[in-house]
């Protein structure tokens, strides 16, 4: 079986954007995995092509696959013929969805991502109904790789599409799924789907609901307090009991295993004085016994607010300790108070390997830090992909 790889890049197309992705911008890097989405499926695959304009994915790309053909441009740019020559079977992707409607030979299989909130707009309207005249039986899901046991919440839209006249066995017509189909009894599945488009948010577990960046990590439950009742670091009774559950679900991987060894360079990744003091309440603390993380973004490590979890290092340290009364305290004391936890960035390799990246999967010397962190937070997780083709090929 052959697949393009076809992948919006960073540019500022408008067509990209008004009907292949809504009006969020993502997935400025995703071909850089695509290969190891289709190893890890278990799927004989030969990757024929690779799209995306930004150049700092593309170098990344060219270093982990130097074999596969890349094409520098926009999705948009590729011409009938140099789609027809290719062909190809499948399509995973991330852009406009009018280049394949025009081809010759349609692709028997289709993967489509996006940010959850493209389920409600027009741009997926016009997709639904562009593969429904086309033939396609499709499915549409919202996945986060917390359902895979993996401790990191990146919620993202897909669809599967498959070029035929039976549906897919597991198939919701109008609904969209927030699980693995496996994952579903056979006779509670209608219960467990979102009914409606809008609805989908109430199937979606706490966790997922509520990704608000400025939730802290004690695992404590204060059930005596009052509702809304704000504890130490700005955190409210219902926050902590959430915490307090995703930390001890056992079903979750503690994120310990997805952490490098700690070590001297490890200072690069440390918090600045700065960010800790403006910053502190609105930090997502965790540790490495935490079985949960916020989702990282491109913004990670530049930006503080918002951009996703940060460990502490110093595990023995309560945070509540730290935090009481923290604000009434001069600047030179607040820090040295804040200092004992130890707060630090994951690296890019930890949040590559929260992401399913495998071990051998790198970086070119040249990519800086923060580059990095730019890539990663517009990237998939490899092992929901992989899953997602297994079940579209089954």
């Amino acid at each position: 079986m052959t697949h393009l790889v076809p992948v919006r890049g960073s540019g500022s197309g408008g067509g990209a954007r008004q009907v292949g992705l809504g009006c969020v911008a993502v997935a400025e890097e995703l071909a850089d995995h695509r290969d190891q989405q289709s190893t890890e499926s278990c799927t004989d695959a030969e990757v024929v092509a690779a799209v995306d304009v930004n150049t700092l994915a593309n170098d990344v790309y060219k270093h982990n696959f130097p074999s596969t053909p890349l094409w520098a441009k926009t999705i948009e740019g590729i011409t009938l013929k140099e789609f027809d020559r290719l062909s190809f079977d499948m399509i995973l992707m991330s852009p406009p969805c009018q280049p394949f409607t025009r081809l010759q030979k349609l692709p028997k299989y289709l993967l489509l991502e996006n940010v959850k909130g493209f389920e409600s707009s027009s741009a997926r309207n016009e997709l639904l109904q562009t593969l429904a005249t086309c033939g396609f039986q499709y499915q549409e899901f919202l996945l986060s790789p917390t359902c895979l046991g993996i401790p990191n919440s990146r919620l993202r839209y897909f669809l599967i599409a498959k070029l035929q006249h039976e549906p897919f066995s597991f198939q919701a017509p109008g609904q969209i799924l927030t699980r693995f189909p496996d994952q579903y009894p056979e006779d509670l599945r209608k219960d467990k789907v979102a009914d409606k488009v809008g609805e989908t948010s109430s199937s979606l577990c706490s966790e997922e609901k509520n990704l608000d960046p400025n939730i802290g990590p004690d695992c404590s439950s204060k059930k005596s307090l009052p509702k809304r009742t704000f504890l130490f670091k700005l955190e409210t009774v219902e926050e902590m009991e959430r915490k307090h559950d995703q930390d001890n679900d056992c079903s979750i991987q503690m994120l310990k295993d997805f952490l490098e060894e700690e070590n001297e360079e490890m200072s690069r990744y440390f918090l600045p004085p700065k960010s800790l003091l403006r910053y502190a309440f609105l930090l997502d603390i965790v540790k490495p016994t935490c079985r949960r993380s916020t989702c990282f973004t491109k913004g990670y490590g530049h930006y503080v607010e918002g951009t996703g979890s940060v460990l502490q290092t110093a595990v023995d340290v309560q945070l509540e300790s730290v935090f009481k009364h923290l604000e009434e305290l001069p600047q030179e004391e607040k820090l040295m108070k804040l200092s004992t936890l130890k707060l630090r960035y994951f690296t890019p390799r930890e949040i590559a390997n929260l992401h399913g990246f495998p071990l051998e999967f790198g970086f070119p010397e040249k990519v800086t830090i923060k580059q990095c962190y730019r890539l990663l937070g517009n990237s998939l997780n490899v092992h929901v992909v992989a899953k997602l083709i297994s079940i579209l090929l089954g």
